[in-house]
């Protein structure tokens, strides 16, 4: 697998992706990811996003978004993992190089939001050092209606990559100076 800049040549193989998502998932996205034109479209965007191949497949997506005016050392973090390769080490290696790339943009703080029942999930983030950061109860609503709590977690980057450089991990993972 490797993790590369995504770009125009991966739009149709992203749209594929996305169009394998199950309705849940599709919830739990903020945009909407079923138009493959808007896709490709997005795809082709200049921006910190990148995809995980396996040629010749995309089998995951990754993005960081950064906020905007106030907090624009705030960076939301979007992780989409083809359902078939997830619990395979995919969304970790792509949020990791995420979460790296977003230091080296300048971003202070990395935030993202999951459904308060995706136990995987939640586990993957906090062994990169994400910690709670909010619960916002009943705040997703899925395609039938149902209300579902949203968890926030966030990455403090100096406080957490300093606690790694203390104890010689940062040069081992190959992290960025802070």
């Amino acid at each position: 697998m490797n993790i590369v800049a995504c770009g125009a040549e991966h739009g149709r193989r992203l749209a594929e992706l996305f169009s394998e998502l199950s309705e849940r998932d599709l919830t739990l996205i903020k945009e909407d990811l079923t138009d493959p034109d808007a896709v490709r479209s997005r795809a082709s965007r200049s921006g910190q996003q990148w995809v995980a191949l396996d040629c010749p497949d995309v089998v995951g997506y990754a993005a960081v978004r950064p906020l905007s005016e106030w907090s624009d050392h705030v960076g939301e973090l979007r992780l989409v993992v083809d359902p078939a390769r997830r619990r395979a080490g995919v969304g970790s290696a792509l949020a990791r190089h995420a979460l790296v790339e977003a230091v080296r943009a300048g971003r202070r703080k990395v935030v993202v939001e999951l459904a308060a029942d995706q136990e995987n999930a939640l586990a993957m983030f906090a062994s990169l050092g994400f910690t709670g950061e909010a619960l916002l109860r009943d705040h997703i609503r899925d395609r039938n209606g149902e209300l579902h709590d949203l968890v926030m977690l966030a990455h403090y980057v100096d406080g957490t990559w300093a606690d790694m450089g203390a104890i010689g991990l940062s040069d081992e993972l190959g992290l960025p100076e802070v």
